[in-house]
């Protein structure tokens, strides 16, 4: 061989070796499908390097910037592959994907409506990726998703992504049995395709089958064990688990945390398996162990990522619960949801962020600034409710009763709700005690006394059984108080007084004596408060000098209380 021959043999060599070794656009798109992100990413950064007038590439790496939340770093890396290759539609779409992220349809409407202008037969992806687009925004609309989603599947039937795609926008829609036909769809084109066999197992899952669908994640596993989002849809189904469990005693606090470090392990099962240890791939860990409440482990992952340079914002939400939770440093919590808050955008804030926020600032005075912040957590998820009722039953616990009437107040406010009646119950006894704290120093209770008697209207007021059964006696009794409070009971100025709290009592006696004539019989509660009722309007019956009736009162009081000594001398008195 000449050495002419020999070089261009080994030229022709290093060219099969490096075509080889060569990372093409269809290889990160199957590390996308695979959720190794972090691998995906660098393969399309090389990829925009070498071959910049390739809109595509810009377009997949957009992707990865919105997989990781980062927003606008995607719409930079689409605008770029706007400016190199302009007919390329694809980056149009993903500044409208961007607009859905931000939650302005309206831009998002116009850029998808140019990006599918003059689209081809055969040209479907810009078709697919709007669908995809709908279904993964914050404010998903899956109808308009199922529309778009369609055209692109009557361009290339052929593609089993838009058959999965269509089967998550059906699954958003409820309608599980159009839902499974299509994951079988894309099955029936590619038997292979595990994205579909997953999808399947999670119609199973979001029916709360949650043993059938880990059955079915199992056997996935066992024919594709290198498939890595499964594991992470374990981690996820064993954390519904976990959340759905009783927590009534220290026993089921164990069961929790048993289900909830299982389900750790399997998310780092994912994280092995799909390679990525990136940052960005210990944020998405982080927020499982948020919803989690592995506070613990989020502890470690937090610490370690509070240095990395330009780190997601989110790692103050991380170290905020963490000082809230676990340090109990409600100071340093409320520093790490103010830096949360400055620092990360509006739209990437999330309930959570509102409650421990909020409760960090009740915590440490700023009961206002706290409220407003508590209010906002639950007007973006009304599960938030049972949290902010927690926390004013422990201010109303602690005596902190003014605190506890500002918390209270939030879902006394949320009418049709399961804790509308029992808040207000709360909002009228914290401000009932309230009052009648500062009344006893001498203070001007008027306001919180007024309060509590609008609270306790809602319930005197309400034909509701559950709340004639369970509140109606003893929001009487506390409306009864409430205008002791605000009346003027003062035997030296006996013609001041009003008796704004007879018919409360009144109405009170008439409904425990109307259930013990039908065979009720009164409980120590019920001997209790009819005492105090007989006794008060029998007072104000003297104060009136219509001793007859104070009589007749008091009497009353010994028929069910024969040892009231109250009532005895009250009688002894007016018989003198």
């Amino acid at each position: 061989m000449t050495k002419s021959k020999l070089f261009l043999s080994l030229l022709a060599a290093g060219s099969l070796i490096g075509s080889a070794n060569a990372q093409s656009l269809k290889d990160a798109q199957v590390a996308i499908n695979a959720e190794q992100y972090d691998k995906a990413k660098g393969m399309l950064q090389n990829l925009v390097q070498k071959k910049a007038s390739d809109g595509k590439n810009y377009f997949y790496l957009g992707q990865i910037y919105l997989i990781n939340e980062k927003v606008d770093s995607a719409a930079i890396i689409f605008n770029q592959g706007l400016t190199n290759a302009p007919k390329e539609k694809l980056n149009n779409v993903g500044l409208g994907v961007v607009d859905l992220q931000k939650n302005n349809v309206s831009a998002a409407e116009q850029k998808f409506s140019a990006a599918v202008t003059g689209l081809g037969k055969k040209d479907y992806l810009p078709l697919y990726y709007i669908g995809r687009g709908y279904i993964d925004a914050p404010k998903p609309d899956y109808a308009k998703a199922v529309d778009y989603l369609t055209q692109a599947k009557a361009s290339n039937p052929k593609d089993a992504n838009i058959a999965v795609a269509l089967g998550d926008a059906y699954l958003g829609l409820k309608d599980n049995s159009q839902a499974y036909i299509s994951y079988r769809d894309a099955l029936n084109i590619d038997p292979n395709l595990v994205k579909a066999k997953v999808q399947q197992a999670l119609i199973t899952r979001r029916a709360f089958a949650f043993d059938e669908a880990l059955e079915q994640y199992n056997n996935i596993v066992a024919e594709y064990p290198s498939y890595g989002p499964v594991f992470r849809e374990i981690a996820e189904t064993q954390l519904q688990v976990a959340r759905r469990l009783p927590n009534n005693n220290e026993e089921d606090e164990k069961a929790y945390e048993a289900q909830v470090a299982k389900a750790v392990d399997s998310y780092k099962k994912y994280l092995e398996v799909t390679g990525d240890m990136s940052p960005e791939a210990q944020v998405r860990y982080a927020d499982f162990l948020v919803f989690g409440q592995k506070y613990d482990e989020l502890k470690t992952v937090a610490q370690k990522l509070e240095n990395v340079p330009g780190i997601d914002a989110k790692v103050y939400r991380y170290l905020g619960l963490i000082a809230v939770n676990q340090d109990k440093d409600h100071a340093k919590g409320v520093q790490y949801f103010d830096k949360l808050f400055a620092e990360a955008d509006a739209e990437r804030l999330i309930a959570i962020d509102y409650l421990f926020s909020g409760l960090a600032n009740i915590e440490t005075g700023n009961v206002d600034k706290g409220v407003a912040n508590l209010t906002k957590a639950l007007e973006k998820d009304s599960l938030m409710m049972p949290e902010i009722g927690s926390a004013g039953m422990m201010a109303y616990g602690q005596g902190k009763y003014d605190v506890a009437a500002a918390i209270f107040n939030i879902p006394a406010q949320q009418k049709g709700t399961d804790f509308y009646y029992e808040a207000n119950y709360f909002l009228g006894d914290a401000n009932f005690r309230s009052g009648a704290a500062k009344k006893e120093k001498g203070e001007d209770a008027t306001k919180e006394l007024n309060a509590a008697l609008q609270a306790l209207s809602i319930l005197t007021s309400s034909n509701d059984q559950k709340v004639m059964d369970e509140y109606l006696v003893k929001a009487l009794y506390l409306t009864a108080f409430a205008n002791v409070n605000l009346d003027t009971v003062d035997p030296e100025q006996p013609e001041l007084v009003k008796g704004l709290y007879v018919p409360a009592f009144d109405q009170l006696i008439k409904i425990l004596n109307d259930k013990n004539a039908g065979g009720y019989v009164y409980t120590e509660d019920d001997i209790s408060k009819l005492t105090d009722a007989y006794n008060q309007v029998g007072y104000y019956y003297i104060l009136k000098e219509d001793y007859p009736k104070a009589t007749e009162y008091f009497k009353n009081t010994l028929k069910v209380n024969p040892a009231d000594e109250t009532a005895q001398q009250m009688i002894e008195a007016l018989q003198g």
